[in-house]
């Protein structure tokens, strides 16, 4: 049961209140001045204060500033009857995650405060998944904010705490070789090698001897010992991106590395011990290759132990202004350019269009951008595209209507910078209409306002 802090010099209104939320099964403690309110929260943990804004003396967003001195994780909603833009805008700015004005509905309340804490949880939940990352390795680039992602940290999480091989499947670009990076280095072969081989890059005539090393004299032209890659990796973690692209006559000996956990150099008459864990990757449906007879079943099996799947770029919109963001700082920071933003066309262009390359591409296109702006806004033409698919799928009338959606609130949410009470008048809704049409579709207004 969730705990909330309800703080309102009416009387009244506060006995009300503490009713319709306690009926909701919230358990509440309703006070009705900031000291009992800061003494409430010394002395126990709340997921949600809900504070008016003109209490007898006091000024509700300077209570929330103290409040969050003793708790900075919990969230606020400010309740007042003067709802003027300029304390809307400035109780945002002080932290609060919404602005109410009175009156209103009982139903309002409940909605704001399900919403708050609903999303209160699932940012506790990426932040302790992140920070059991952190611990090892700093995966400044990866952005959770949908359900999608965060499923992904979960899985890295647990399959770093075991040893089984993984299968990591998705799209040129979704960031597959940081996903295995970040799966050895929070593993217990963290201090041992990980190596990272591009199986599509390795000629098919060469692919057996740098796999398995030689020995001297193994074939003309052998006139030296050398290491395989399967011997430098000895017992840390080995990578093989785009794994269906290993060549056939190789895969059967791969195999017997796998079930015998040794191997000969080719040339050699000694067996080498093999140790380290095997994480592939594969931007195509490896079950497909295996049923057309270009994967060997037996080895899919043996490295499909945990899959581990990637959604691309256009399946998670809500995250590209984040991405883009980040990117931006990055590159910005490297290139010593005082670049702070996009401006709103440009933040739009990047949100609907296409990203076949996915996370990659955008990267490029941000480091493009930087590199080519002399303002300290991005604008719209510097925002290069790629071709878009001429022949696009042809969807369900559910899901294209659910795409349309998505993307018209996109387009408003960008163009007020999260600022809801903005798009959802734009769109001709009731707020509490246009935030049930956010959570229909997954978004999240702080992405808009550049929030990680």
């Amino acid at each position: 049961m969730e705990n909330i802090l309800l703080v309102d010099d009416d009387l009244s209104l506060l006995k009300v209140l503490k009713m319709r939320l306690e009926a909701e099964k919230y358990d509440v403690t309703a006070v009705s001045n900031g000291r009992d309110a800061l003494a409430a929260v010394n002395e126990a943990f709340f997921d949600l204060a809900v504070i008016d804004y003109q209490l007898n003396g006091e000024n509700g967003i300077d209570l929330m500033e103290a409040l969050n001195k003793v708790d900075p994780k919990m969230p606020v909603i400010i309740l007042t009857a003067y709802g003027t833009i300029e304390n809307a805008v400035k109780a945002v700015q002080k932290g609060a995650y919404y602005y109410l004005t009175k009156p209103f509905k009982d139903s309002d309340l409940i909605h704001h405060v399900r919403q708050c804490l609903e999303k209160n949880k699932l940012t506790e939940e990426v932040r302790a998944l992140k920070g059991m990352l952190h611990e090892e390795f700093g995966l400044h680039n990866i952005i959770a904010k949908d359900e999608k992602m965060i499923s992904v940290l979960k899985k890295v999480v647990t399959a770093a705490n075991i040893d089984s091989n993984i299968l990591i499947e998705g799209e040129s670009g979704t960031g597959k070789e940081l996903i295995a990076k970040s799966i050895h280095v929070t593993s217990q072969r963290k201090h041992a090698p990980f190596l990272a081989i591009n199986c599509a890059a390795i000629p098919e005539s060469l692919f057996e001897s740098e796999l398995f090393g030689y020995r001297k004299g193994a074939f003309t032209g052998a006139d030296k010992n050398k290491k395989g890659y399967l011997e430098q990796v000895r017992d840390g973690t080995f990578f093989f991106d785009e794994i269906s692209e290993i060549p056939v006559s190789i895969q059967a000996k791969l195999l017997r590395v796998l079930q015998e956990n040794e191997f000969y150099p080719l040339g050699g008459h000694r067996k080498i011990s093999f140790k380290a864990r095997i994480i592939a990757s594969t931007n195509k449906n490896l079950s497909q290759e295996v049923s057309k007879g270009r994967f060997r079943e037996d080895l899919y099996y043996r490295i499909h132990v945990i899959p581990i799947t990637l959604p691309p770029l256009r399946e998670r919109r809500d995250c590209i202004p984040l991405l883009a963001h980040h990117f931006l700082n990055e590159f910005s920071r490297d290139m010593k350019k005082n670049i702070s933003q996009f401006s709103i066309n440009a933040m739009a262009k990047l949100v609907n269009a296409p990203w076949p390359g996915n996370v990659r591409e955008l990267k490029n296109i941000v480091e493009y951008s930087v590199a080519m702006s002399d303002a300290s806004v991005i604008s719209e033409n510097l925002i290069m595209q790629g071709p878009k698919n001429s022949n696009p799928e042809l969807k369900p009338f559910k899901d294209a209507k659910l795409d349309f959606e998505k993307k018209y609130i996109i387009q408003l949410l960008t163009l007020t910078r999260g600022n809801v009470s903005q798009a959802a008048k734009l769109a001709g809704k009731y707020r509490a209409d246009f935030y049930d049409l956010m959570k229909k579709c997954g978004l999240d207004a702080k992405t808009f306002r550049g929030d990680v």
